[in-house]
């Protein structure tokens, strides 16, 4: 006995120095434990989009989109109480899209709800705003309708803002809203939710439903209940875990500590942002189906992905990924040239 406790208390000995040393390590140089490598390539969006725009000019996909909602679900949302979301955003070039061309047109494949990343909008064609046309294009010539297929602006699409965008109790109200007006308008038992970057965050909440609070929008909240009706959640460069850039300027509304992408002040994530612990800790799963598309060389995230020891874009419990290392797969590309891999897991759920 008198050797076991002996032992103990070296045992407790060498692990309290350990953890001692870990804390001043961490407190003395942050970084070292924050960040993952630095970037091979040094992807620039503009690059993105060229290598992207490129590809387009030889392609069978491309088609002029008729951005918009269709009359005939504009008509539904306004007599079906959702008029005051303003889901049309007819003032904004590229605003929304989706909605049956005439009424009762059969819907025959699941329909898919595009939910875009900061500063971006439904569907676009230019630098750091191509929406989600490159999908949409693509489910379209894989035989998807535009009845079929939903996105809307959530933002106010105008990058000199990005800053102070933040998960916010009005952009949760209205991506979920539009999620659930998409379900009644359809009559489909289940659907599809694909989001990028800031959109992932969003739309996890949006579906998982529960409380926050948000200062600016009124204090508390509760979202109700979650979502059960979503067949696969794809997650597109998300930073579930927050991003390393913030750790320096959780002074602004994205990277803030409440409801920002504060990635927290010790290893594990230790401080991450209210929101993020929360919706990381939140009960359920945003789909029955849950798949993550990300880069290391993704620019707006960076250092490989990695923020405080785990890879940032991976979503707790996912049932897969696919994961790039090299370009042209930067954090737009990611979503601009992976249209075939998103419609392999809401369709087939396999990533391969």
């Amino acid at each position: 006995m008198r050797n076991l406790n002996l032992f103990c208390s070296l045992l407790f000995i060498v692990v309290f120095v350990a953890c001692q040393d870990k804390t001043e390590d961490v407190l003395t140089n942050p970084d070292q434990q924050l960040k993952g490598d630095p970037p091979k390539y040094n992807i620039t969006a503009q690059e993105e989009f060229d290598y992207y725009t490129s590809g387009r000019q030889s392609t069978a996909n491309q088609r002029a989109l008729t951005s918009g909602l269709s009359s005939d679900f504009n008509n539904w949302l306004q007599n079906n109480g959702y008029g005051g979301f303003d889901f049309a955003r007819y003032n904004l070039s590229g605003g929304s899209y989706g909605g049956r061309t005439s009424a009762g047109e059969p819907i025959n494949n699941q329909p898919v709800i595009f939910i875009h990343g900061n500063s971006d909008k439904a569907v676009g064609n230019s630098t750091g705003q191509t929406g989600w046309t490159s999908s949409i294009e693509y489910f379209l010539s894989q035989g998807y309708s535009q009845a079929e297929l939903y996105a809307i602006t959530w933002g106010d699409a105008n990058a000199l803002q990005s800053a102070n965008q933040y998960h916010s109790r009005a952009n949760l109200e209205r991506i979920r809203a539009f999620i659930q007006a998409v379900k009644a308008y359809t009559g489909a038992q289940e659907v599809d939710v694909i989001g990028h970057s800031m959109g992932v965050t969003l739309a996890r909440k949006a579906i998982k439903g529960g409380g926050g609070y948000d200062a600016l929008g009124g204090g508390s909240y509760n979202l109700g209940s979650r979502l059960t009706y979503v067949d696969t959640f794809v997650g597109i460069a998300g930073a579930n875990r927050g991003l390393t850039s913030c750790y320096y300027s959780s002074f602004t509304p994205t990277c803030g500590a409440t409801n920002g992408f504060y990635p927290g002040y010790a290893y594990g994530g230790v401080g991450m942002s209210d929101f993020l612990r929360d919706l990381n800790n939140q009960s359920g799963r945003e789909g029955d189906y849950v798949y993550t598309i990300w880069s290391t060389e993704d620019q707006i995230v960076g250092f490989s992905g990695v923020v405080w020891g785990r890879y940032t874009c991976q979503i707790p419990n996912q049932s897969g990924e696919i994961r790039y290392n090299s370009f042209p797969y930067g954090h737009f590309n990611c979503k601009d040239l992976t249209a075939s891999e998103q419609l392999r897991m809401v369709r087939d759920h396999r990533t391969l």
